[in-house]
């Protein structure tokens, strides 16, 4: 009897059913909360490389919808973004390579894509260094207020509580500050800072997290540049912009000093297709001996480099649990997710892109 036969038979058939438990084990499930009484924040990184070109703008656009559409199953409070909402603040004449879209395109592709949140779920977006100047930061002069406004999205208003000073002494969304109360009645305030903050933008912030009324909130601040891919604060970055302060000078002069600032996020950094090029994490103590968690998560240059599809998608949205301190962080691509086909490629798996740490 000739056994060769059935010997080849066996291995196939385990070989089926290897790749068919892996299958199952690594079958796509749809975001949710690991816990029913959590709660979950949404982070965007930049959204620039999205906007810049016509055919990459529906991809923003289904970002946020899929947000729109889980503000309920995963109970999110609010959404950030770490700014560089378009590639050229101030520009009439794209060559087509860098963008194809003109200045007045990209903000209001920005501003469509972010619509879609009104009514559902406040968000709060920094302003980056491409969101300034000509191309980037050659001088601080932004669009930002003529197409984001705390009156256009009703949510927002509503939990709008300080506004800083802007260039012109005038008020200005660029540098503000929110208040939520989350559903474990923790009282939250939500402080954007400008790209590279002025001084007195960084005094104006230590005087609102130092008042009395604000004293038993946990605060976040979102501020476009932060932590380099090393996790270091980033100390200089060269531009033409003056009394311009980084990383660095922002957690000596602000996160440091405080006695209630527990989160910073970030963006700005990115190699492409380097994953590890966009990220970074550390915890540092504040004045008072509380732990500050500063994440910097950034995507755009993933998906084909600076003129590829804009980041593949990716967010992420962090699950604060019920215990108050216990924070879970998932990288997630919506747009991998939409199909079958590519719904195992949704989630990032490496421990610097799916964690947990404490407040």
């Amino acid at each position: 009897m000739n056994k060769k036969p059935i010997l080849i038979l066996t291995l196939f058939l385990g070989f089926l059913m290897y790749n068919f438990t892996a299958s199952a084990q690594q079958a796509y499930v749809k975001p949710k909360l690991s816990n029913k009484d959590s709660w979950s924040l949404v982070l965007i990184p930049d959204p620039q490389s999205y906007v810049k070109f016509e055919r990459n703008v529906p991809l923003v656009n289904l970002m946020t919808a899929w947000i729109k559409e889980n503000v309920d199953s995963l109970n999110t409070q609010f959404v950030l973004c770490t700014g560089d909402l378009v590639e050229q603040n101030d520009l009439l004449n794209p060559n087509g390579k860098a963008a194809n879209q003109t200045s007045k395109q990209q903000w209001s592709n920005i501003r469509g894509a972010f619509q879609k949140l009104d009514g559902y779920v406040p968000y709060v977006l920094a302003t980056g260094n491409h969101d300034y100047g000509h191309v980037s930061a050659e001088y601080r002069s932004t669009q930002y207020d003529q197409y984001f406004s705390s009156d256009q999205n009703g949510l927002n208003a509503k939990a709008l509580r300080e506004v800083g000073p802007n260039l012109n002494g005038n008020s200005s969304a660029v540098n503000a500050v929110y208040e939520f109360t989350t559903p474990h009645l923790k009282k939250i305030l939500v402080m954007v800072l400008e790209f590279a903050p002025r001084d007195t933008v960084l005094q104006w912030a230590k005087s609102v997290v130092d008042k009395p009324a604000y004293a038993e909130h946990d605060v976040i601040v979102l501020t476009h540049v932060f932590l380099d891919k090393n996790s270091k604060h980033i100390v200089n970055q060269g531009y033409k912009i003056q009394d311009a302060n980084y990383g660095a000078a922002v957690f000596e002069k602000l996160v440091k000093p405080s006695k209630n600032i527990r989160l910073v996020f970030s963006g700005h950094i990115g190699e492409p297709n380097n994953f590890e090029g966009h990220i970074g994490f550390r915890q540092d103590k504040n004045a008072a001996g509380k732990t500050v968690s500063q994440m910097t998560f950034n995507a755009q240059a993933m998906g084909g480099g600076w003129f590829g599809n804009g980041g593949d998608g990716w967010l992420r949205y962090l699950e604060f649990l019920p215990d108050g301190k216990t924070v879970k962080v998932k990288t997630f691509s919506p747009l991998f997710a939409i199909s079958p086909a590519t719904q195992s490629l949704a989630y990032k798996t490496e421990k610097n892109q799916e964690f947990e740490f404490e407040l």
